[in-house]
């Protein structure tokens, strides 16, 4: 793939390559285009976008152009599974999976009844690969590596024991399960999650329950407003955990609902435009000169995931479906989001991992990985 600065070059020259065979490779996906979520994956059909410029100026694919076919689900996720039908009706050449976890579900059926390799580019529910699909290929991080980094920095700053607390929800209780099966196979001892439903309003028993556990380390999972109201009933129930990870730190209304509280706070973030990672200076540049805008984690998911589909091509050296689909099982790339690997036997991401920040100064830093960090993580366990 060339550098975005060859593509806006030969874009802006009007010149068009030269390609082998007219035909286009046909490229599919089902995106929220209208409705009440469109606003969520708009990012993710502008990186799709980007790409198909970008690679088109390359050369395209196996000598042909691209040529994206984006359905419209109408944000409803229920439609997903016909609209793949449609598309693979219409031999779509290659697929890339639609935003969040219930339509990749839907899609996952179609795909795996046709035999179509799909590009789980938005999809992070362990539901999408609980049952070892063989055409799927996850790209996001899942929900069950959320703890990775928190638990890497943990360790090598010295604490071995953590309390993890977890918002009743689907998405919440899968990252607290992942924390603990992750903390637990490195040695750490930890309770089994404190679970509280939605709308709770007094967090003082929760407070006493990870006081009561002597751990340095308290890990939540939950919504901005909840994990915030657990920060400002520790205050009052004079409670302070010498570490505290959230995945809610870096979500827009956390800071300004926990205040100074939220300070030194650690958390996970799916995405940076400051991240070091192979191409990603690259790609924001282009995404920000396109759209006016700087890429955010739905963004740099729909870039990664078509960056996956383009070298399981250039692997496969072909449009071959298991041709590709063997390709992509054994495909180890750099992507914007980390380095792409899954596992051969399900499709389920095991290279790409969120980053952690944490709150320094009202601002996120990365600390996590070491490689990317904007700042030397403070976890004081000792």
């Amino acid at each position: 793939m060339t550098s975005w600065i060859t593509s806006l070059f030969v874009l802006a020259a009007g010149l068009a390559p030269a390609f082998a065979q007219d035909s286009p490779v046909v490229v599919g996906a089902v995106l929220s285009q209208t409705g009440m979520q469109a606003h969520l994956a708009a990012d993710y059909r502008k990186a799709l976008l980007l790409w198909q410029d970008e690679v088109n100026a390359a050369g395209g694919l196996l000598g042909r152009p691209v040529e994206l076919r984006l359905l419209d689900d109408g944000s409803q996720a229920v439609r997903a599974g016909a609209l793949y039908a449609e598309l693979i009706r219409d031999k779509a050449d290659l697929l890339i999976g639609p935003f969040g976890s219930a339509a990749t579900l839907l899609a996952l059926a179609q795909a795996e009844r046709s035999r179509r390799v799909l590009i789980n580019g938005a999809g992070p529910a362990s539901a999408v690969h609980r049952r070892s699909p063989k055409y799927v290929f996850q790209v996001i991080a899942p929900y069950s590596a959320y703890a990775t980094g928190i638990l890497e920095l943990a360790r090598a700053a010295g604490c071995r024991q953590l309390f993890i607390s977890v918002r009743d929800d689907p998405a919440s209780n899968e990252r607290a399960d992942g924390a603990r099966r992750l903390a637990l196979a490195r040695g750490f001892s930890v309770n089994i999650p404190e679970s509280y439903p939605g709308g709770t309003k007094d967090f003082a028993p929760l407070v006493a329950k990870a006081r009561l556990s002597g751990a340095p380390l308290w890990i939540s999972f939950g919504e901005a407003r909840d994990v915030a109201q657990i920060v400002l009933a520790s205050r009052t129930e004079k409670f302070s955990p010498k570490v505290f990870f959230t995945d809610a730190a870096t979500l827009p209304n956390f800071i300004p609902l926990a205040g100074q509280d939220a300070e030194l706070s650690l958390g996970t973030v799916e995405y940076d435009a400051r991240l070091a990672t192979k191409s990603n200076g690259d790609f924001v540049k282009a995404f920000t000169i396109k759209w006016s805008a700087m890429p955010g984690p739905a963004a740099a998911a729909g870039y990664a995931a078509a960056t996956v589909l383009a070298g399981g091509v250039q692997r496969a050296r072909s449009l071959d479906q298991n041709r590709l689909r063997a390709a992509l099982a054994d495909l180890e790339i750099e992507t914007v989001l980390g380095r792409f690997q899954v596992n051969p036997a399900n499709g389920e991401q095991t290279g790409i991992k969120p980053a952690v920040v944490q709150i320094v100064k009202g601002r996120p830093e990365i600390v996590w990985p070491i490689a990317y960090q904007t700042t030397e993580a403070k976890l004081p366990c000792r």
